[in-house]
């Protein structure tokens, strides 16, 4: 390791994130140490839905062009659609 490659101490995600965007953890590798986590399988649930096909590939597209897994995107875009039909319809 360089002097000068130092993991710095971060004020947000999105600085984190910004600074491992550019940056290779294989160049900073020897300043992680080991962790122990535990997942919990019931968390998260998967659900076996028909999708249109031309619908998957928008989706499919969208999230390579953002760099997020299809999982992701698909949350996030089902999150956003609820809270605006939850709004509008509170707002009736």
């Amino acid at each position: 390791m360089h002097d000068d490659k130092k993991i710095p101490k971060f004020d947000s995600y999105e600085e984190m994130a910004a600074f491992w965007d550019t940056h290779s953890l294989a160049d900073y590798w020897d300043q992680t140490e080991p962790v122990d986590f535990d997942f919990a399988p019931e968390a998260r649930r998967q659900y076996l839905i028909g999708v249109d096909r031309e619908v998957l590939a928008r989706v499919q597209r969208l999230a390579r062009t953002r760099g997020v897994s299809i999982e992701i995107l698909v949350n996030l875009l089902l999150e956003q659609r609820l809270l605006e039909i939850e709004n509008s319809t509170s707002n009736v």
